[in-house]
């Protein structure tokens, strides 16, 4: 995967995504026919499970790979868009002059 360097990469490397399942595979055991896998993921305050099949598994791989390259994808547009917005802010403060609040000049009172 390439290192993006502009929002505009970033997103569309997200609309590439096609499938996306938060969560994991865990391994229940090794049976006779192969391992068994269970998919967990915590969804409304709950944690979620449910058996995959072996037919499935590389269906629900590709999903949790997505949900995990979606993640990062947008950890980088999120921060590239922070970075461009306190650029601007800080070049937009270094622009504005200190000026005196009022357009006449300030004079000292005497103490007399």
């Amino acid at each position: 995967m390439t290192n993006p360097t502009s929002p505009q990469s970033i997103l569309q490397q997200i609309a590439q995504i096609q499938s996306m399942m938060p969560g994991k595979l865990c391994l229940l055991r090794q049976g006779p026919n192969g391992p068994y896998f269970n998919h967990q993921s915590w969804e409304h305050g709950k944690n979620c499970s449910c058996y995959v099949t072996q037919e499935k598994l590389p269906d629900f791989q590709k999903a949790i790979q997505g949900y995990q390259q979606f993640q990062q994808l947008t950890q980088q547009y999120a921060q590239l868009i922070i970075d461009k917005t306190r650029g601007e802010l800080e070049a937009g403060s270094k622009k504005k002059n200190r000026r005196p609040n009022s357009s006449s000049p300030r004079t000292r009172k005497s103490s007399n």
